[in-house]
């Protein structure tokens, strides 16, 4: 059984005192607070923070941490996300003291080094992309997509054209009608064909004058590449409109296709995805936008320039859409993926993509016995099956597959997304996992699909919290702990 000690929080450990450091004694004159600050500003008491040792907090948040599947401790198939092993030593280069130890508003001369580092990180991805512009500024995914359909609304508002619509496929990523809305656009959803892809038919149905941006992801949710991409970027622009390529998905065509080669306008890149950057936990993250030249003066401020071998954050762009981020945004994270970029070259880039292509395959080949894969034999990264015939024959459903992963040291892939597929679980090995890893997690797989309706039911079975009620835990979520509050299993 699990230390329960784990789970109480740092409040609670906390005692009247305790310290994890003692200050020296003050050396200079001291001043009262309230001569320095405004009484608006001042708290009637200190604030109620937790007085723990350094021994509490040590083991507090090492106990935390045994709790967590992450991509260093489990297999992690989560489809969808790109949960690939991240490079450890991209993680001490990033920490260097010439990336780490300085300060966003040094003079640009004094940070020549990482602004060519900047510099060069765009030139590269201008050039994966096929898409010469390039922003660094935003700070994940969705905030690239936002930051583009911005992109896209300047660039509409200076021809004096008024463009209200932006299309996606149903198959989307939620964060693309999410953006578009933000970006000040209503969202039409287009429905997918019996082949996965977008339906054209419904596609010419919905497009008009008042179509600004198609948004599409290619290779898309359910793992296919769309080969319709031409004719319907040939569609879009006919009618004026823009093409966004959202680039969740670039793993898979690292080095193969260019998103600017087969009609895109704009893209997002996800580098804590296709770079290998830490992923998860809410960020800190990034998410470079990559627009066709006639866009580029809209990028946000600022943007790295080179004149004369030396490099600047140019704020000089009249047209720009301006800041979408304190600072330059998260420049750890792009330090880590120019030293992925670096290690690899364009021809491990092919290979990543090569080899994340060629385990989705496999893994898709191994679970097709125990699992329908309802979009055919071959795939891309990744692959959707579904548990639908599980669901009919015993009662038992993709959440119960999910969950019951969990006991045998797997985390479990996407679950009912995308929402077109019944039952739905979408499978990404990514190309760092080992033949031997797949092999163990199709064998458990297959074990578990065999089990009985009520094992499945009330797995996992070994995990400190087994079933939280989801909808009640976000509308009133407990933040003390109690016995009561977790389930556990004795073994």
């Amino acid at each position: 059984m699990r230390n329960r000690q784990a789970t109480k929080l740092i409040f609670e450990l906390s005692q009247d005192g305790r310290r994890g450091a003692k200050m020296p004694t003050c050396d200079v004159p001291r001043q009262d607070v309230s001569s320095l600050l405004p009484a608006a500003a001042l708290s009637a008491s200190p604030p109620p923070l937790p007085e723990v040792a350094e021994p509490d907090v040590v083991r507090h948040f090492t106990n935390l941490s045994t709790l967590n599947m992450s991509v260093d401790t489990h297999f992690y198939p989560l489809g969808s996300c790109t949960m690939k092993y991240n490079s450890k030593r991209n993680e001490r280069l990033a920490a260097l003291p010439g990336f780490s130890d300085i300060h966003p508003y040094q003079p640009d001369e004094t940070i020549q080094g990482l602004l060519q580092l900047l510099y060069e990180l765009q030139e590269m991805l201008a050039e994966i992309s096929g898409l010469p512009a390039v922003s660094l500024q935003p700070a994940a995914g969705a905030h690239g997509e936002l930051t583009a359909l911005m992109v896209a609304a300047a660039h509409f508002r200076e021809l004096g054209e008024v463009r209200t619509k932006v299309l996606a496929p149903d198959s989307a990523h939620g964060t693309n009608p999410a953006s578009a809305r933000m970006a000040g656009f209503d969202f039409v959803t287009i429905k997918s064909n019996a082949d996965g892809n977008v339906d054209l038919e419904d596609l010419q149905a919905k497009l008009d004058d008042e179509v600004a941006v198609f948004m599409i992801t290619n290779p898309n949710t359910l793992g296919l590449f769309d080969c319709q991409v031409n004719e319907i970027a040939n569609i879009i622009h006919a009618k004026g409109g823009l093409i966004y390529l959202d680039g969740a998905n670039m793993n898979a065509i690292l080095g193969i296709a260019r998103p600017g080669d087969f009609g895109a306008d704009m893209m997002h890149f996800n580098p804590h995805k296709t770079f290998s950057g830490p992923h998860g936990s809410g960020g800190p993250g990034a998410g470079p936008i990559c627009v066709a030249e006639k866009l580029g003066d809209y990028l946000p401020l600022p943007v790295v320039t080179k004149h004369d071998a030396c490099y600047r954050l140019d704020f000089d762009r009249a047209k720009s859409i301006g800041r979408v981020r304190s600072f330059f945004g998260n420049v750890g994270v792009l330090v880590r993926a120019y030293c992925y970029l670096r290690t690899h070259g364009a021809e491990g880039l092919q290979q990543v993509a090569e080899n994340a292509v060629l385990n989705a395959n496999y893994l898709l080949s191994q679970v097709k016995h125990m699992l329908p894969v309802p979009q055919g034999d071959r795939c891309m990264h990744e692959f959707i099956a579904t548990a639908s015939e599980l669901k009919k024959k015993k009662g038992v459903t993709a959440m119960d597959l999910a969950k019951r992963l969990l006991d045998f040291g797997f985390h479990a892939p996407t679950v009912y997304f995308p929402l077109t597929i019944a039952e739905c679980m979408m499978i990404e090995p990514t190309e760092t996992e080992s033949k031997e890893t797949l092999d163990a997690f199709a064998e458990t797989l297959f074990r578990i699909t065999d089990e009985t309706k009520e094992c499945l039911q009330e797995a996992p079975h070994s995990t400190l919290i087994s079933r939280p009620d989801e909808v009640q835990a976000a509308r009133v979520p407990t933040l003390k702990w109690t016995p009561e509050s977790v389930h556990v299993t004795d073994k």
